[in-house]
């Protein structure tokens, strides 16, 4: 597999027209179980392969269970500088519930060790579970403001089909998701962090000034990117590809020097739409004057009109940006404002 990926960055080295990478991020699956020589491998062929910012970003995602003290030196010391820790929670019965490898006790310990070695760290917690209080929700988020952990991603619990835990659900073994708690906690959650002095820069995500996440700040703001490996999406400007899931067709298919992708090339108006959904999860919202065409401006100020008028938006100097009850409808109303041509 590793093979695989070193192949398909030297496929792709003329993909970006030679723009300039700017953030690095190995994630997806489980990275932080990568040998030391294999991320230092596709680290130093990527610098052969592109034109590479000098402050490049260079996160790994890693699971708490995964992290040791021996293990982050040598990732700094490959160059790597942003660590994303799913710890998910600090309790006990929610990890349990969850089915994560680690425990509360570990969640803690190489959270702390972690923030020995790096400065420039996430935490992803995820809220909404059946079990998940109120009141321990707010100690999962008061133990991360606590640490001063400068970036903090929160996510919804959701149920996918065909999963153990959606037919555990459907046989009434555990409590389904309940939403009207969800939306209470992601409240909560929005208040916390504003006390906490975090900026809530993007939907599901706060950070302090200086530690937004810069990779993903990249697709809110449209910019070109490639992704290696099986399931991994590549956006160009113009057109979107991805690889496909399969492991053996996909090292099969770059052993052949091919990349085994689909593509869909994508109209104005899709543009246009995407632009609409990731500029309204940001807290700098949508900028109008970004639509040149004056119909599609005119249209877009009026279907804006109702969400304003039921204070789920507000338009502050051109900008459309989500209220904080907005926010818990924001795929739906990025939906809603959508152009159909």
């Amino acid at each position: 597999m590793v093979a695989a990926l070193l192949s398909e960055i030297e496929l792709r080295k003329d993909y970006l027209g030679g723009d300039s990478i700017e953030t690095i991020y190995f994630g997806g699956g489980t990275p932080s179980l990568l040998s030391i020589s294999d991320i230092e491998a596709q680290i130093g062929k990527i610098f052969s392969s592109f034109k590479v910012d000098p402050d490049v970003e260079i996160t790994i995602e890693a699971n708490p269970d995964d992290i040791d003290g021996e293990k982050l030196k040598e990732w700094k010391k490959a160059g790597i500088n942003r660590l994303s820790m799913g710890i998910q929670s600090f309790f006990e019965e929610d990890l349990k519930w969850m089915n994560r490898a680690h425990n509360a006790r570990q969640a803690i310990q190489s959270l702390e060790l972690t923030l020995k070695y790096f400065d420039n760290l996430c935490v992803d917690l995820i809220y909404g579970i059946p079990a998940l209080t109120n009141e321990n929700w707010k100690i999962n988020v008061d133990k991360v403001i606590s640490l001063h952990v400068p970036h903090l991603s929160c996510y919804a619990l959701t149920i996918e089909p065909k999963t153990a835990l959606h037919k555990m659900i459907k046989n009434h073994q555990v409590d389904d998701v309940n939403p009207d708690k969800q939306s209470e906690q992601f409240l909560l959650l929005m208040e916390w962090m504003e006390h906490g002095g975090y900026e809530h820069y993007e939907i599901s995500n706060f950070a302090k000034p200086g530690y937004r996440s810069r990779h993903n700040s990249s697709y809110w703001n449209g910019k070109r990117y490639i992704g290696v490996g099986p399931s991994s999406h590549s956006f160009d400007g113009t057109s979107r590809q991805w690889n496909v899931s399969n492991n053996n067709i996909y090292i099969d298919s770059i052993k052949k020097s091919t990349i085994p992708c689909e593509k869909e090339i994508l109209t104005p108006i899709q543009q246009l739409n995407e632009y609409v959904m990731t500029s309204l999860r940001t807290m700098e919202g949508l900028d109008l004057t970004y639509i040149s065409e004056e119909a599609l401006s005119r249209e877009l100020r009026a279907s804006s009109q109702k969400f304003i008028d039921r204070r789920l938006m507000v338009n502050e100097r051109n900008h459309l940006k989500l209220t904080k009850q907005g926010k818990l409808l924001a795929d739906g109303i990025a939906a809603e404002l959508f152009f159909d041509r």
